[in-house]
């Protein structure tokens, strides 16, 4: 009698191989271009899908996906649930775990997403933390792909606050994907000097190259793609005044365009906010390919759920 595979998760980037994010990709842009295609969820099965932190583009992405997968989207709202104080994570993971195929949670710290994982014995999505947002950065591959053709040898810089969980996503993602990945933010604002190093140690294997480089103008140089995020992550409301000032060198504007590469394109996770962290020239000009990535978070989403769910993907982890 053969034992059961290993349950697969997608807790943060890396958890894919750069091979594997190249083919959840592929599929991604394939569901894009057939969305009904494919049904893995087909029964309707049932996807949880836990909200703990506000929410427009997580919610409307994964809801319309899942339900093009052909599953049935169960939104909790996790204020209300209270995870981790009415009851453990633990707990609430054994519950859902047998009402549902698959687990999706935006939340707070990572601790409690791994958690999750440890005892819920379906796959779990990480639809943001505070340390990673690997899903948004799988559609912005997906966008750059569209409008670059590929992403092995392109510099990828993000401006802005480089020790929230965009720019550590940014330097595992782009390194996996081969991209030579420049992260620029004040003092003080670096990425987690331990998963710089880890993005470094990947990109060592695919060709591409992984640096914090302190000078926004130094690193924006010649980037064919140029990205920014709000400056003020959420839970951080109250340092907004004083990291407007602090930030202001960082702006993703037109001088910071045109020091990019000819064509360079311009991405924002969103929401954003024009005149902040991005010029509303540059948000709404003829670079920008915005609203392109927005819409492919529902593409790329569906493509980790249909890979994590298919019997063949097996954890890396567990091997």
């Amino acid at each position: 009698m053969t034992s059961p595979s290993p349950v697969r998760h997608f807790l943060r980037d890396d958890d894919l191989t750069p091979a594997e994010q190249s083919e959840v990709l592929d599929l991604a842009a394939a569901l894009k271009a057939d969305p009904y295609a494919s049904k893995p969820l087909a029964g309707p099965q049932t996807v949880a899908i836990i909200f703990d932190k506000p929410t427009l583009r997580t919610q409307a992405s994964f809801v319309a996906g899942i339900a093009e997968l052909g599953g049935n989207p169960m939104v909790v709202d996790g204020t209300l649930a209270q995870i981790g104080t009415r009851e453990s994570i633990a707990d609430v993971a054994r519950v859902l775990g047998r009402q549902a195929s698959l687990i999706v949670w935006r939340t707070y710290d990572q601790s409690r997403i791994d958690e999750m994982a440890a005892h819920a014995g379906v796959p779990v999505v990480n639809a943001l933390t505070d340390q990673f947002h690997p899903c948004q950065t799988l559609a912005d591959l997906l966008t750059i792909r569209e409008h670059k053709g590929a992403t092995a040898g392109l510099t990828m810089t993000f401006l802005g606050d480089s020790a929230c969980n965009m720019g550590h996503s940014y330097l595992i993602s782009g390194a996996l994907a081969g991209m030579h990945v420049r992260v620029s933010g004040p003092e003080g604002f670096g990425p987690d000097p331990a998963l710089l190093a880890r993005a470094q140690e990947i990109a060592a294997g695919t060709g591409g190259s992984a640096a914090f480089v302190a000078d926004p103008k130094a690193a924006a140089e010649g980037a064919d793609v140029l990205i920014t995020d709000t400056w003020v992550s959420m839970g951080k409301e109250s340092e907004a005044i004083d990291r407007a000032e602090v930030f202001r060198p960082w702006q993703l504007n037109e001088h910071a365009v045109a020091l990019g590469a000819p064509g360079a394109i311009v991405l924002h996770c969103l929401p954003a906010y024009r005149g902040k962290e991005i010029t509303a020239e540059v948000l709404d000009g003829p670079q920008s390919v915005i609203w392109d990535e927005a819409e492919n978070r529902r593409h790329a989403q569906k493509a980790i759920m249909s890979y994590l769910l298919r019997p063949s993907s097996l954890s890396r982890r567990g091997e």
